[in-house]
C-alpha cells in the first residue's frame, strides 16, 4: 500500500522585530528553556533575548555551542540540558546550532524552539539533523518523529547577516523543487515517510517560483541591509517552503553531491551548505540529461546570486578525477538521497557530471 504523508512544524512566526518577543512566545512552549548559541551570535542578539525573557518574567540557561553538530557536542549539551532540568531547547543561530538543538531535545524528549539568525538553509522547520564528525566530515542524518514546536524568524536579524548566507539559502531552496521532481518520477519515499502529497509537491514548486521571481531583487536589498517585500518572500521560501517542500516532496542528487563534497580537503570546507548544494543542482540536471539551455537557466540565476557555478568558484579548479570519484562514491552510497532519483548512477558518472557542469558554465557565462 502506498501512503501519502505530510509533516510540518507546529507553528511558524516571521516578522520584523519578533526576536524581541521571544520570551512571550517560548513560555507557551516550556518554562525552563536552555538556549544554545555560539559566541558570535550571542554577542549580536544576546541582549535582545535577555531583555525579552526579563520582560516576560521567564528565566533561562544559556550554553555556548562550540561549532560542530557532532556526537561529542550532542552528548555534552544533552548532559547540561538534563542537569538544568530544561523542558525546552532553543536553537539560536545557524544550521549546525539548529541541528544540535533538535538532537538535544530529542534525546531528552522535550520541546524544541528554532530561531535562525540567517536564511541560509531550510533546517529550521525540518525534523532532521545533519551529523558531522568533529573535523566537519559528513556522517549521516538523524530523523525525528516530530518537527520543531516553534520557529521564530526575524527579518531584521536575517538582513544583518552576511549576504552570501542569504544567497546560500536560495541555492538550497531552488534545490527543493529540482530534487522533488526527480524523486517523484520514481515515486520515491520522502523524508516524511510516504510518497509526496499534493501539498508537498506544490510547496516544493512554490519555493523555486519565489526565488526566480524575487531572488535577485531580494539579494540586492539584503546587500544594503534592507527589509523589503521581496526579502520577506525569499526568507519564507528559504526557511519554510524549502523545509516543508524538501521533507514532503522528496530529496535527490543535489544534496547527495553536497555530502560528497565534504570528503574533499581544502578551501571547499569553507563553502556554505547552500553554495555546495547550488552546484549540486547543476550536477543533478546534467545527470538527468536535461538540455543545456535548462542547465543555464539555473546557472544564470546562481551567477546573479553569486553562488558557485564553476569548479574554480568551488576552489576545486585543480581537483583530480580520482577525488571527484570519491565525491561520487559518497553521493551514490545506499544511505544517500541520490538513490531516490536513480540508484544505478555510478561514482564515475557523478565525477563526469561535475566536470560537465564546469564545461557548460565556463563556456556560457
Amino acid at each position: 500500500m502506498q501512503k501519502r504523508v505530510f509533516i510540518a512544524t507546529n507553528k511558524y512566526v516571521q516578522g520584523a522585530g519578533i526576536l524581541s518577543k521571544i520570551g512571550d512566545e517560548v513560555k507557551v512552549v516550556g518554562k525552563k528553556p536552555i538556549i544554545l548559541a555560539d559566541s558570535t551570535v550571542w554577542g549580536i542578539v544576546g541582549s535582545t533575548v535577555e531583555n525579552s525573557f526579563e520582560s516576560s518574567n521567564t528565566s533561562y540557561h544559556y550554553e555556548e555551542f562550540q561549532g560542530e553538530s557532532s556526537n561529542s557536542e550532542f552528548n555534552r549539551l544533552t548532559k547540561i540540558a538534563k542537569d538544568n532540568e530544561a523542558d525546552v531547547v532553543i536553537g539560536l543561530g545557524g544550521g549546525k546550532t539548529i541541528d544540535t538543538a533538535k538532537v538535544v531535545a530529542d534525546n531528552l524528549g522535550i520541546s524544541v524552539v528554532i530561531v535562525p539568525t540567517t536564511a541560509s538553509m531550510d533546517a529550521p522547520t525540518t525534523a532532521i539533523s545533519v551529523v558531522y564528525s568533529d573535523d566537519g566530515t559528513f556522517e549521516g542524518y538523524k530523523f525525528y518523529n516530530k518537527n520543531p514546536d516553534l520557529v521564530l524568524v526575524d527579518p531584521q536579524v536575517i538582513v544583518g547577516a552576511p549576504v552570501h548566507l542569504f544567497a546560500s539559502g536560495m541555492g538550497d531552496a531552488v534545490a527543493t523543487s529540482v530534487e522533488a521532481r526527480a524523486s517523484q518520477k520514481r515515486n520515491s519515499i520522502t523524508m516524511a515517510g510516504g510518497i509526496a502529497s499534493i501539498a508537498g509537491r506544490a510547496i516544493a514548486q512554490k519555493a523555486e517560483e519565489v526565488i526566480f521571481e524575487h531572488g535577485i531583487a531580494a539579494f540586492k536589498a539584503v546587500k544594503k541591509g534592507l527589509v523589503t517585500p521581496s526579502v520577506e518572500e525569499v526568507i519564507e521560501a528559504n526557511t519554510l517552503l524549502s523545509g516543508v517542500g524538501a521533507e514532503n516532496g522528496g530529496v535527490a542528487a543535489a544534496h547527495a553531491i553536497h555530502d560528497g563534497f565534504t570528503a574533499l580537503d581544502g578551501e571547499i570546507h569553507h563553502m556554505t551548505h547552500g553554495q555546495k548544494v547550488a552546484y549540486g543542482v547543476l550536477v543533478q540536471l546534467v545527470l538527468e540529461g536535461v538540455p543545456e539551455t535548462e542547465v543555464m537557466r539555473y546557472a544564470n540565476l546562481f551567477k546573479a546570486l553569486e553562488l558557485p557555478t564553476t569548479l574554480k568558484e568551488l576552489h576545486l579548479e585543480d581537483v583530480s578525477f580520482d577525488d571527484l570519484v570519491k565525491v561520487g562514491e559518497i553521493a551514490t552510497s545506499k544511505k544517500e538521497t541520490l538513490v531516490n532519483m536513480d540508484p544505478k548512477i555510478t561514482p564515475d558518472e557523478v565525477a563526469n557530471a561535475i566536470l560537465a557542469v564546469n564545461e557548460i558554465t565556463t563556456s556560457n557565462l
